[in-house]
């Protein structure tokens, strides 16, 4: 039998090519367009000096703008929905479709199958999202003068982030789906339903999220201008950037340790 990363790494070769040439892949593709149009006809309003983009009347610089759709539209939505949609796919896809049994029956651990699925799955996330960060960042960043040689550090902070939030959702989701028939409806219940609800909330429930780490380490990836004010004062309960990543770091291990522990053990009963 092959050790677990030889054999992770052969399912990861595996299941690479199929996850970027799958429908999802090419649904989710579409989702991440979404930013780049959007960043496409702020480009244009910004040439025909149309006045848009304001708060408090004062207009808002390219760099603030990427900072914000970085948030709002990456970090809160497309990272938790590729998280879903790949995450909670990486087992149950192989059960609906009756391929498990091939793949159990292979002279390899059942925790190598996870693992090189969810490599595979950062990877082909990895892929998808890297293109429309850079367009939205170069389309986006010289509106009102904004310089890029000088913004391009936080570029890399962004990217990094993404890469941090894509990890522990699809990790997280991986465990839901390892664990639960079903699992798409709990993992959009967790992204888009208890975690919008536990924010909202004072105290200590908004621990038990993913995004309230990821939301602490927004402001140390954010352009250094007023927009950083703004968005301090909003997440004023956040912890340090270093607690958040080492929490998020844990969350990640944790609930692949959770994950593979479920393959490991469970039976997977096929539907006739």
């Amino acid at each position: 039998m092959p050790s677990l990363a030889t054999a992770s790494l052969r399912v990861f070769d595996l299941s690479l090519g199929e996850m970027l040439w799958s429908r999802r892949t090419v649904f989710l593709a579409l989702v991440v367009g979404g930013p780049v149009l959007i960043a496409i006809i702020l480009r244009v309003v910004d040439a025909l000096n149309v006045p848009a983009m304001r708060v408090n009347g004062v207009r808002l610089g390219g760099p603030s703008i990427f900072g914000l759709m970085m948030w709002f539209l990456f970090l809160r939505f497309i990272v938790p929905v590729l998280g879903i949609f790949y995450g909670t796919a990486l087992m149950a896809d192989e059960v609906e479709d009756k391929t498990i049994t091939y793949l159990f029956t292979r002279p390899i651990p059942r925790s190598a199958v996870l693992i090189g699925k969810y490599l595979a799955y950062l990877a082909s996330t990895v892929l998808i999202v890297l293109p429309s960060v850079m367009l939205v960042y170069f389309l986006v960043v010289p509106i009102g003068g904004g310089a890029i040689a000088s913004t391009f550090p936080t570029l890399l902070r962004d990217l990094a982030l993404l890469a941090i939030g894509l990890g522990v959702y699809g990790a997280l989701f991986a465990a839901v789906g390892a664990w639960i028939k079903r699992p798409v409806l709990v993992g959009l219940f967790f992204a888009f339903g208890w975690e919008n609800f536990a924010m909202a909330l004072p105290g200590y429930m908004k621990r038990f999220t993913v995004a309230f780490y990821t939301q602490s380490l927004v402001p140390h990836a954010m352009p250094q201008d007023n927009l950083l004010s703004i968005l301090q004062s909003v997440f004023k309960d956040n912890v340090s950037a270093l607690q958040a990543g080492l929490t998020l770091v844990a969350m990640l291990v944790v609930a692949l340790a959770v994950a593979t522990r479920a393959v490991e053990r469970r039976e997977y009963v096929l539907e006739q």
